[in-house]
């Protein structure tokens, strides 16, 4: 097998040495949120209990592939291996060669195997977590070389699991000694009150939005078709707009992390601004995707309280920007926009539907819209998230810990593996964790007569089961 052949990646790597616990709440559809995990202070990436020992890694984790094999790769779970797979690798196979590619590094596992021919790279790529693509069916051998290549790459970027965690108490005395704990919280910290996460099958938002006829759901927050036509996000905002103030014991939990003075930041992908009403001060608050607190004309880029747009947010109506009003009224301000056509659809939709001409439309002056200040897809991430991680947190963090994310959007913990993966209701889980610790954790949704059955996962060594058993 020619070296060449493998993509290549960066010479120098560190590995992560802060502890990580991930909380995964099982009580959507969403993938698993509790673990703790070390963080990986170079990328920022790692999200979970997590204690801080760890290394400095550089930005070279990112490298090109220039191949459609990218595009194709479909990671597998190690519970999956062997779903759809011919011949794939058994899941002790699978753990033996990433020890081994680990141990004898690349060039001399190629050695090893591909060069030795003691396995195929089709049956290879199984043992990194990847499904052979269906173009791929019928092609030599060598036509999974590049495939291979990524998926070593991927698998030594991995941040190493610290074996000296593995045990929920190991995870309660992480909590106990820990002074400086990032908190990375999704969309799951705020199901139990009723509000939708987004990818959970049947259930999350994405799920329930099929009516709209996107091509992709997530377009509803893609700012490119918000510019077009506001009125489709606008439809749906009601749906992820909290109904009351009220927060979750989940919330609770990072609120007695930082009355005991342990939190350092919480980092939440929400945007339903629940972490503000729990009691979080906003020197501890990054909002990576922005909030429904504030609200900004898209227009003159004037801003204002939430509040003022709450009425239209709830009413399905585009919220229009008073200023931009106010200086048209004095023949000032506002934007040249085209008319929707007698049928109600936009221009940008109306083809799918009908054959009207563009004669139909015409240009009229109108204000701004306002925009809750959330971050779309397509946008920035706020400058706050960044300076924050690398320019404070990094230094000072000795435990992460994720609650209620998939992870899938930015920011991204991506390449990890926790320490201590805790599933089930995040509520549960955080409160059987401040029960352990000594603490108490007040909230109404908790019973105090609660019991919590906690098992091992089988095939895991460090993964958890939460069960309520009697309220």
């Amino acid at each position: 097998m020619a070296r060449e052949r493998l993509i290549d990646r960066p010479a120098s790597r560190t590995v992560s040495k802060i502890p990580t616990v991930e909380v995964v709440d099982l009580t959507s559809d969403e993938e698993p949120q509790t673990a703790l995990n070390p963080l990986d202070r170079g990328a920022g990436d790692d999200a979970s209990l997590d204690s801080a020992e760890d290394e400095e890694q550089t930005g070279d984790d990112q490298w090109e592939s220039g191949s459609l094999y990218e595009d194709a790769l479909e990671e597998l779970e190690d519970d999956r291996l062997i779903d759809g797979v011919g011949d794939p690798c058994t899941l002790d196979e699978a753990l033996a060669f990433r020890k081994r590619l680990r141990f004898v590094g690349e060039d001399q596992f190629i050695t090893e195997t591909i060069e030795a021919e003691t396995i195929t790279a089709k049956k290879l790529c199984t043992a990194f977590g990847i499904k052979p693509p269906q173009f791929l069916q019928d092609a030599p051998d060598t036509a999974y070389y590049p495939l291979l290549g990524l998926g070593i790459s991927r698998e030594l970027s991995k941040r190493i699991k610290l074996p000296q965690y593995s045990t929920v108490d190991d995870a309660v005395d992480l909590l106990k000694r820990s002074k400086n704990i990032i908190v990375l919280t999704g969309a799951g910290i705020s199901t139990s009150l009723g509000i939708p996460d987004f990818r959970s099958k049947g259930t999350g938002l994405y799920s329930k939005l099929e009516y709209l006829g996107l091509s992709d759901p997530q377009e509803i927050f893609d700012i490119e078709l918000f510019r077009d036509d506001p009125s489709i996000f606008y439809s749906i905002a009601k749906d992820i707009l909290p109904s009351s103030n009220k927060y979750s014991p989940t919330h609770a939990f990072i609120r007695l992390l930082q009355e005991k003075g342990k939190l350092l930041t919480n980092f939440t992908q929400n945007i339903d601004n629940l972490e503000r009403h729990a009691g979080i001060l906003p020197e501890k608050l990054i909002q990576c995707h922005g909030s429904f607190a504030t609200a900004s004309c898209v227009e003159c880029k004037h801003k204002v309280k939430g509040e003022e747009i709450q009425k239209d947010l709830k009413a399905g109506r585009v919220a229009s920007c008073e200023r931009c009003f106010q200086q048209m009224k004095q023949g000032k301000g506002g934007s040249m926009k085209r008319k929707r056509s007698s049928n109600g659809q936009s221009k940008r939709n109306r083809h799918k539907f009908d054959d009207s001409s563009d004669e139909e439309d015409y240009a009229i002056k109108v204000a701004g819209v306002m925009k809750p200040d959330i971050t779309f897809f397509g946008e920035d991430l706020p400058q706050t998230f960044h300076d924050r991680l690398v320019k404070h947190d990094r230094e000072l963090v000795d435990l992460v810990i994720v609650i209620g994310t998939s992870l899938k959007v930015a920011p991204p913990v991506s390449h990890v593996n926790f320490d201590v993966d805790m599933l089930g209701d995040c509520d549960v889980v955080v409160a059987e964790l401040s029960r352990r610790a000594g603490w108490e954790l007040r909230h109404e949704m908790l019973s105090q007569d609660q019991g919590v059955e906690i098992q091992l996962q089988d095939g895991h060594e460090s993964r958890y089961l939460f069960k309520v058993i009697s309220t």
